[in-house]
């Protein structure tokens, strides 16, 4: 319930402001440590994140060495169907990256016979072309063009430089010596 105020003249509001002011100056300051102790927490926890994070690329990365995953040159002339969904790829170097034009809600690869170009939405497509001498990329520019995942940030890479990995983490362990050629 709320206390009619218009009654009160200055000085006696000046009185109260101040009395509330020093009442709440130790719940204040303990709330500033409590947000200090806080914060010391949400430090501790981005520190085990961002570690986890670069064992996790650096895992990636080896694994990406030993040839436990195939490049994308390997995956299109070893399929024969499928969905470019199915894969996560990766730049060499283990960061993750969605293949084609940034803002398409598909992923897709290019293809050119040096004066055309065709684009493949999903593997099936991809192995065809890829199987009637097409090269990934476009006009006298070899390549996958990549975009990373939430940016317009887009660039062109060599296909040897993008790696796919079963986007589903039960099937990684699958032998990826069927999807080479």
């Amino acid at each position: 319930m709320q206390e009619d105020l218009s009654g009160l003249d200055a000085v006696e509001l000046e009185r109260r402001v101040a009395e509330l002011r020093e009442r709440m100056r130790p719940l204040e300051h303990e709330l500033g440590g409590l947000r200090g102790q806080r914060d010391v927490f949400l430090t501790e926890l981005r520190r085990r994140r961002r570690l986890a994070e670069r064992t996790s690329r650096a895992d990636l990365k080896a694994s990406m060495k030993e040839g436990r995953f195939p490049t994308v040159a390997e995956l299109v002339a070893g399929s024969e169907a499928g969905s470019l969904e199915d894969f996560v790829y990766n730049l060499k170097t283990g960061g993750q990256v969605r293949l084609g034009f940034p803002g398409s809600r598909s992923q897709s690869l290019t293809f050119t016979d040096g004066v055309k170009l065709e684009s493949a939405s999903d593997l099936g497509r991809a192995a065809r072309l890829y199987g009637a001498g097409w090269e990934l990329g476009s006009p006298g520019r070899p390549g996958v063009r990549v975009h990373f995942p939430g940016t317009r940030q887009e660039r062109l890479v060599g296909a040897d430089e993008v790696y796919a990995r079963p986007s589903d983490p039960r099937a990684q362990g699958e032998d990826v010596e069927q999807l080479r050629p």
